[in-house]
């Protein structure tokens, strides 16, 4: 198989809109997350990272004619007017798109939206995406819960290794809304307070919203500084409970597995892991377990999700983009929120933003319904 890298990329964020400052906020250990007390949006305090909507309709402004788009359509199509803008690809037969998001127009369902409830449909979605910028090839939507954003990038791997795509453009999102923070609200899953990865005194889960665009290619030349290459990937459902994950955590373990044997790498080879994190007891507690399993245990780790809360299916994605900026970068960015450990089974936890000389790193998303996604990138040395 030829190789594929993962190059050009954006995020739009609370923490910025574009991915060099959302990376330098990061570093500068400044969080998205604030207390939301607007009962219009829920009828109690809860604690996310919203993107303001007059920076986004300002920016979105010189794009598109803002009345005919949703909220989540400007978000998507802002970050990856950038992608294909810094790119210079043409929108050739030979390249793909795909759209990764848990409920995309969810919104347009309620009462007071504008738009047409057709919209909420996941397959409008991605031919809104694909015709305003005039795709050739159908959108590919990968809706797989909390791992579509990174099994994105692994289904694009995959197009590209079987010759169908030369290049292929993700784009993810999600937004907060009622019925998503109620659904997590019946969960009692839902936090107030900035929400506290892997920490002995998390108290659940934040939500937040972002969104992430990427270029896939199999091309070598005119790639971004901090590119990287995909080495091996794999997703595994251990199709344990709807909501609740495996107590032994199966399917991480063996996804992580199955992408070190595709990578032809062993777990040692790991320099850092990008974690799911959602400081939940349950998530928090079988990750541990699963990178124990896997003999990670002592690689340097974080969740990203003290920044942004959980963005739901951009999150994946989000995260990968971070984790090929900390490559470059050569740090290993604090886990915001973590004090003591509060799982049984000892994991390295990021603690202070460091400086360390970095090759590989895994990123790895657990979801609702068992699914599990391990993808593992090199840094790709420019010549």
């Amino acid at each position: 198989m030829n190789e594929v890298y993962v190059s050009y990329n954006n995020i739009i964020s609370s923490l910025g809109f574009d991915s060099e400052t959302v990376v330098s906020n990061i570093h500068n250990e400044v969080s998205g997350l604030q207390l939301i007390t607007d009962k219009s949006k829920f009828s109690q305090p809860f604690c996310s990272s919203l993107i303001d909507q007059k920076k986004l309709d300002h920016k979105f402004a010189s794009i598109g004619a803002e009345d005919h788009f949703t909220r989540l359509e400007k978000m998507m199509i802002s970050s990856l007017d950038d992608v294909i803008q810094a790119s210079g690809i043409p929108l050739t037969k030979k390249v793909g798109l795909i759209i990764s998001t848990t409920k995309g127009n969810i919104d347009v369902l309620d009462k007071n939206s504008k738009f047409p409830k057709e919209r909420a449909y996941l397959s409008v979605l991605g031919q809104i995406i694909k015709d305003f910028f005039k795709f050739k090839n159908d959108a590919i939507v990968v809706s797989n819960a909390c791992v579509s954003g990174v099994l994105a990038i692994a289904v694009a791997k995959r197009f590209i290794n079987q010759g169908v795509y030369d290049d292929v453009f993700i784009v993810s999102g999600d937004i907060v809304t009622e019925f998503i923070l109620s659904g997590f609200n019946s969960f009692q899953a839902l936090s107030s307070a900035p929400c506290k990865p892997y920490c002995e005194n998390r108290t659940g889960i934040n939500i937040g919203e972002v969104a992430a665009s990427v270029l896939v290619t199999n091309t070598k030349s005119n790639l971004a500084k901090e590119a990287v290459t995909i080495l091996g990937e794999s997703s595994c459902n251990d199709a344990n409970h709807i909501s609740g994950p495996s107590r032994t955590g199966e399917g991480l373990y063996r996804s992580i597995k199955s992408a070190l044997i595709e990578a032809d790498i062993s777990q040692d080879n790991i320099d850092y892991l990008s974690a799911h994190g959602t400081a939940t007891p349950f998530n928090d507690e079988m990750e541990a377990i699963a990178f124990n399993r896997a003999g990670l245990q002592n690689v340097p780790l974080n969740s990203l999700k003290g920044y942004f809360g959980h963005t739901l299916g951009a999150s994946g994605l989000l995260e990968t983009i971070v984790g090929m900026h900390s490559l470059y970068n050569n740090k290993l960015y604090v886990s915001l929120g973590f004090e003591s450990l509060g799982v049984s089974k000892p994991i390295n936890v990021i603690a202070k933003t460091k400086t360390q000389k970095m090759n590989i790193f895994l990123k790895t998303a657990s979801g609702f319904g068992g699914c599990n996604t391990a993808v593992i990138f090199k840094k790709v040395n420019h010549v």
